[in-house]
């Protein structure tokens, strides 16, 4: 019955065809209370309608989580094939949920496909017990990492996005949270790009999963991100599309209809890539700048782009740049791929995107036989 269930409800969600607007921005997303379409590399916003309003976001809320998740998955305090055994809390929760059980063994990797696919509020409260111990005190590093990415217009009182008072946030944060999981977290693609999967698969208790972001399915290059629907916040969605070198991610918030949303946001995908280009203005494993490294197995060693460095640019237009560059001081020894500096690229002196830099070899110091003969060479050719 519950894979029925989903199975009409995903029939229901199927969006309407959506046709490319042509630069005509007027009629963009009319059916929402807010929203904002970004460039996810730079943060570029390209489209915004009332980006700033304070509004209720239902199950956005939960890529914050996901964000403070997969930090904690990075840092190697949690493992994605640890086993948790699931809070008489967690189990309890209600609205959108994967029904686990109490004193159920489930992996992270499990609760992350239930928080990302199915917007799982039991998921979310047992990954936020697991992390913080109760999900009061995860509450808290979800409003200290919206402090530390220097937003304005957002707080959290619980970490499911269920309504409460004092709990919002706007397009222009949630956009901003949406960058910060597809650029420095990548992994959540893994999980939100799927449209259907199960949990526990290899068991006789396995669960379909159906992924509440119908455009991974329906809309070309989309990977992601997350839904939200309450009463108070009406039908939300956060959604990155790649296409070619060009992510970019759409909000919409306060839609009416659940269709009206997938529509409003795959125009407003549409607009983006329709008038918008990554022009790429450097290459990945450039030469940027080299440097010469004092009583080191090489003496001139290159620093070079991480990755290609492009800038997003209306259709038709080509912009002057000019860069900063900045290298730290290079501590030896050091290895190949460490980064070591940034190179911001600047139009009319404002920031417009920025690169990383990383060492193309790896240096080691000379030891003190090396160093020896490196000054004996050095007398017999004149170079001291």
């Amino acid at each position: 019955m519950k894979k029925l269930g989903i199975y009409l409800l995903m029939i229901l969600l199927i969006p309407l065809n959506v046709f490319a607007l042509e630069g005509d921005n007027n009629k963009l997303i009319q059916g929402a209370a807010s929203g904002i379409l970004i460039d996810a590399n730079s943060g570029k916003i390209i489209f915004e309608k009332n980006k700033d309003k304070e509004m209720a976001v239902a199950s956005m809320t939960k890529m914050v989580a996901q964000i403070i998740i997969l930090e904690e998955i990075e840092k190697g305090n949690v493992k994605w094939n640890q086993e948790v055994i699931v809070s008489k809390n967690a189990s309890d929760m209600g609205g959108s949920q994967i029904y686990i059980e109490e004193g159920e063994k489930i992996t992270v990797e499990d609760l992350m496909k239930g928080i990302s696919m199915a917007s799982g509020n039991d998921a979310t409260v047992q990954m936020a017990e697991v992390i913080a111990g109760t999900e009061e005190k995860f509450v808290e590093l979800m409003n200290k990492k919206v402090k530390q990415l220097g937003l304005k217009h957002t707080h959290f009182a619980n970490c499911t996005g269920l309504d409460q008072d004092n709990h919002y946030s706007s397009a222009y944060d949630m956009a901003m949270f949406a960058k910060e999981l597809v650029v420095n977290h990548p992994d959540i693609l893994k999980f939100s790009s799927l449209y259907e999967d199960y949990l526990r698969e290899d068991t006789e208790n396995k669960f379909w999963l159906v992924n509440t972001n119908k455009l991974v399915r329906f809309y070309e290059g989309a990977d992601g991100l997350k839904t939200g629907h309450t009463d108070n916040a009406g039908y939300c969605l956060a959604a990155t599309a790649k296409r070619g070198d060009l992510r970019l991610i759409g909000i919409v918030l306060g839609e009416t209809d659940s269709k009206v949303r997938n529509n409003e946001t795959m125009a407003l995908l549409d607009y983006g890539f329709s008038n918008v280009k990554l022009n790429i203005i450097k290459k990945k494993g450039e030469v940027i700048k080299k440097e010469k490294i004092d009583k080191a197995n090489k003496e001139i060693v290159s620093i070079i782009l991480k990755d290609n460095l492009g800038v997003v640019e209306e259709v038709g237009s080509k912009g002057k740049y000019s860069y900063n560059i900045d290298v730290d001081k290079i501590k030896l020894p050091i290895s190949k791929g460490t980064k070591v500096g940034k190179i911001d690229v600047l139009e009319n002196g404002k920031v417009v995107s920025t690169g990383e830099l990383v060492i193309a070899d790896s240096i080691a110091p000379l030891n003190y036989g090396e160093l020896f003969k490196k000054g004996i060479i050095d007398l017999i050719s004149g170079n001291l």
